[in-house]
This record gives structure tokens, C-alpha cells and sequence, in this order.
């Protein structure tokens, strides 16, 4: 089967086994993961799958080291000049990929873009009344209220050119809602270490290096030899791992579990691997009056605390941990790993399996019999994200709630869930801020557009309570702030409105000669890797 996969892969790729030898002479870095990018449009999708390409080819005007410390980007500097404003000082002498001189003009417009509805990045840059042009090189940002940690945010959001997005009618982010075409579905024009070359949507993704980038240059020396990256998304785990191992393939982000013994026994192949700031969970519509995917008529059972704790107390994830994941998680009673600032283990307690107790609560709440439920899950996205689904459904069977599950790609996946149109879901949640504010802002806060608060709260649970922590998190600094985050963490643990699953832990497997430091973002930082 292996040989067969590794064919179909050499034909797809137009590769063969001379091909291999010349390419790696060009500094090709030929890389693989089971799905695409749905757009790239840089303010449209805050989704890693998107993230992992657009980063090669756009920068932030903070930016990050391979250990996710942050470092100058476009912004040389960075100050908070008031409480509500900051100052950030413009590298000269850039010019994106089609030629167009970087100045501040730029930068305010892509703040101003990423403010914009259709936008799935208002979460970073919330706290933003204004950005004002100082002169041409220097950016005032003026905020609605003190933001203690918008340098962090300001890493993820992407700069592009004001006169190409103004060219090709793109001045407002993608509706992927709506499926809207644009031309920055297709196209990108960034400042970034490579350059794009040609983009076929679930096919191939070919991007240059940009000799003229500034971070080459850079005096900590960014010492990158690649020349050319082909991103090929692979949806077959046997026909990625056979390209792998032929040496069609150089890097395959999500090396299936199953196959890490067999990838570390085989020669000039290496393995890397370790946590990921990335958390897994179900979440719940906890708002409407009746399911949309449910065979309860006239209520929701999502609403009832008890049955909340008796879908948790039904799973066992020791039993995922161990079977499922193959060892390669860290279960977890919380939605944010310990690398993220605010984190407390006194708070990252799990309900106990217990499905005599889960049977219980069932009947409390007025199911004695259960019910039925969907359970929407991706089957590309995260690891062994259906198998996932298929153990919890058979989990809940047991306690009498009859599950089906709805897998699927992670583009459909994504847009359902953004359309609310779902019941239960699983979901992963990284936290590119590494603060705690990120992901209460967007997963529990009561969803309000105009503030970017609840941005992927698709179960809209909503917390006066809640609230008013996470509001207490956006302005205040130290112990006081610190105490805030654990009480809204003791509120998570305590209201349910997720059940939390595990923190991902992330394998990838590379040719012997091709050397990317791990992330623990798991992005794929390629202006720091080497082929040798």
C-alpha cells in the first residue's frame, strides 16, 4: 500500500526519483499535512491551517522567535507612549513582494481591515479604537482602554499593502461565511521571507524566497538556506508517510501516531515532538430553546448544568489518552496548557469518569432514557480528531445519549460552526497571545461583535459573572488581574460550558537533512530551517 501511495504521490507532484536529488541541491523543502488553507486572504480566518502559510509569506509588525518570545517584525520598536496609546517606529526601506514601498499607511490600513465584520481576527486587535499616522514611518495605535498585552496581539496580525488590496477590490476582508470570492483568495502580496509563486487550492502551494527580505540580514542571523517551499496538502496519513519515507515529501506536519515507531526506526528519517499550546474540547449550544440537531422537542438539554456534568462524567479520557492518542496527549480539566500566562493547576481539575453518577444526573434532569444528539467533529484538523468523536459517541452510548457523528473536512467543518449551525461540537483552541485573556475572550465571553468578545463562542453560552472577570482581565495588571483569570477559571470548572478533552502533544516527522525547529504553536517557522 505504501508503494502504491508513494506512486500516486510521485505522479501528483510531478516528481521522480532524479527529481528528488535536484530539488534537494535547490534547497526545495517539499512539505505535507493533511489539509489546506481555505483562503489567503490575511484577515479573513484565524485558523491554524491558514496561519501556516501566511505566515511564510506576510509579516506582523511583531513578530516571533522559534521559542515564540517576541522580536521585531515591520515595528523596529514599540512603546506605550499613554495608557490608551502606543507608539511603534517602522522599518524603512521595505517593499512588499510586488514592489510596493511598506509605510505607515499600510499599517493603518490593515488595522483598520482587521477591524472590519468580516474578519476573523478582531479578537487581536479588540481593545483598538484607532490607528493614526504619525509620519511615514512611525504608527500611533490608540486604544478604547489600557491593553497590558497588545504587543502579544499585535504578532499575529498581518500586514499588507494598502494600493494592491484597493487594486483588486479587496479592501474588506473575505466572507468565508458567505464563500465570497475575492482575489485574496488566491493571491498574496506580503513583505514575508518567501514570496508566493502559484496556489492551487488543495493541491499545491509554491512559494520563493524573497532575497530581498529584511530578516536575512538580520545581526542574530536568521541563517535559512531554503530557496523554494511546495506545500502539498495530503488528506491519505499512508500516502503523506510513503512520501515521506521515498523522499518525495521532506516534512509532513501531522505525522499520523500510529506511525512514529515505524518513522523513528527508519533511516535519514528524524522525529520531533512536544507540547502544543493547543487544547481540545466539546462545546455546547447552550442558547437556543431547542436543538437543532437533537431528538428533544420543546427544550435543550445543553442548558441543564447536570447534563453538561453528565456528558463529562461519561468520558473516559484516561481510555483516549491511552488508546486514541497513543500516549500523545495531556488530559486536562481546563482549556489553556501551562505555558499560557494565567494557567494554575489548582484549577485544571477533570470531573471523574464516573457513568453510574453521569446515568444519575441524566435522570435528574428529566432523561432517564437519554436522547440523541450529533456530534460535529473535523476529520483533518486535529490529531485523530474523529477517532476522537468516535470514542466519546460510543462513551455516551453507555449512558443511554445516542450519538451520531457528523465528521468532516476542515473547511465545510469551519464553516458550519461559524454559521452556528451546530449542537455539539469538538473544537482545538491554540493560543497565539500565550495569555489567558485569548481564549476566555473568544470561547466564553458573551458573544458582542462590536467588541470581538465571544468571536468562536458557537455554543453562545453566556455568563454575567464571566463577563465581568473577562473585563477585569482586558484592564487591570498584576495580582489583581492574576486573581481574576483563576476565579473565571474556577467559574469553568464549575458552569461547564466546555468539556475539555487534552492538550494536543505534536509529532513531526523531516528527512534526516532538513532541520525546522519545533513550535509549539505547531507553525512551521521555515525561515529559520535548514536543508543541508
Amino acid at each position: 500500500m505504501l508503494l502504491a501511495a508513494a506512486a500516486v504521490l510521485g505522479a501528483g507532484l510531478g516528481l521522480g526519483v532524479m527529481a528528488g536529488d535536484a530539488q534537494a541541491q535547490n534547497r526545495t523543502v517539499r512539505w505535507s499535512a493533511s489539509g489546506d488553507a481555505n483562503t489567503l486572504d490575511p484577515h479573513s480566518q484565524n485558523i491554524g491551517t491558514v496561519a501556516m502559510i501566511l505566515q511564510q509569506m506576510y509579516d506582523t509588525l511583531i513578530t516571533r522567535n522559534a521559542d515564540l518570545t517576541l522580536r521585531p517584525g515591520l515595528a523596529t520598536a514599540w512603546t506605550a507612549v499613554e495608557p490608551t496609546r502606543w507608539r511603534l517606529t517602522l522599518r524603512q526601506g521595505v517593499r512588499f513582494h510586488e514592489g510596493e514601498a511598506f509605510t505607515a499607511d499600510d499599517v493603518v490600513f490593515s488595522i483598520q481591515r482587521a477591524l472590519m465584520p468580516t474578519s476573523n481576527f478582531g479578537i487581536f486587535v479588540d481593545t483598538v479604537e484607532r490607528a493614526e499616522k504619525v509620519d511615514d514611518f512611525t504608527v500611533d495605535i490608540v486604544l478604547k482602554l489600557p491593553d497590558p498585552i497588545l504587543p502579544n496581539k499585535l504578532a499575529s496580525v498581518y500586514i499588507a499593502s494598502r494600493s494592491w488590496l484597493e487594486k483588486h477590490n479587496a479592501t474588506r476582508p473575505q466572507n468565508t461565511r458567505a464563500r465570497e470570492e475575492m482575489h485574496t483568495v488566491r493571491n498574496a502580496n506580503g513583505t514575508g521571507a518567501f514570496r508566493l509563486v502559484s496556489r492551487e487550492g488543495d493541491v499545491r502551494t509554491v512559494m520563493r524566497r524573497n532575497e530581498d527580505w529584511y530578516g536575512w540580514r538580520e545581526p542574530d542571523n536568521l541563517t535559512s538556506n531554503i530557496q523554494e517551499l511546495v506545500f502539498r496538502p495530503i488528506a491519505s496519513d499512508a500516502t503523506r508517510i510513503a512520501g515521506l519515507l521515498s523522499g518525495e515529501v521532506d516534512f509532513v506536519l501531522d505525522p499520523p501516531l500510529q506511525d512514529l515507531a515505524r518513522l523513528r526506526n527508519a533511516p535519514n528519517i528524524r522525529v520531533v515532538e512536544g507540547p502544543e499550546i493547543r487544547t481540545i474540547f466539546l462545546a455546547m449550544d447552550t442558547y437556543r430553546d431547542e436543538l437543532l440537531y437533537s431528538d428533544v422537542r420543546g427544550r435543550n438539554p445543553m442548558k441543564d448544568l447536570r447534563v453538561r456534568q453528565a456528558l463529562y462524567h461519561a468520558i473516559d479520557i484516561q481510555a483516549i489518552h491511552r488508546t486514541t492518542m497513543r500516549g500523545f496527549s495531556v488530559p486536562t480539566g481546563t482549556f489553556f496548557p501551562p505555558q499560557v500566562n494565567g494557567y494554575t493547576a489548582a484549577e485544571d481539575v477533570r470531573l471523574p469518569f464516573d457513568p453510574a453518577r453521569a446515568r444519575a444526573l441524566l435522570a435528574e434532569a428529566g432523561y432517564p432514557q437519554g436522547f440523541g444528539i450529533t456530534l460535529d467533529c473535523p476529520n483533518n484538523r486535529y490529531i485523530n480528531d474523529e477517532q476522537i468523536c468516535q470514542a466519546i459517541a460510543a462513551m455516551w452510548a453507555r449512558i443511554g445519549v445516542r450519538t451520531s457523528v457528523r465528521a468532516q473536512p476542515l473547511a465545510p467543518f469551519f464553516a458550519q460552526i461559524q454559521r452556528d449551525d451546530v449542537s455539539v461540537y469538538l473544537l482545538g483552541w491554540g493560543v497565539p497571545a500565550l495569555d489567558a485573556l485569548y481564549s476566555f475572550q473568544s470561547l466564553v465571553a458573551t458573544r458582542n461583535g462590536a467588541q470581538g468578545d465571544g468571536i468562536w463562542n458557537y455554543g453562545r453560552y453566556s455568563n454575567p459573572r464571566m463577563d465581568a472577570l473577562i473585563q477585569r482581565m482586558k484592564t487591570e495588571t498584576g495580582e489583581s488581574r492574576t486573581a481574576a483569570i483563576h476565579e473565571a477559571l474556577r467559574l469553568y470548572r464549575e458552569d461547564v460550558p466546555h468539556i475539555p478533552l487534552h492538550h494536543q502533544m505534536i509529532p513531526w516527522a523531516m528527512r534526516g537533512n532538513v532541520h525546522v525547529p519545533h513550535a509549539a504553536n505547531n507553525q512551521p517557522f521555515f525561515r529559520f530551517a535548514r536543508v543541508d
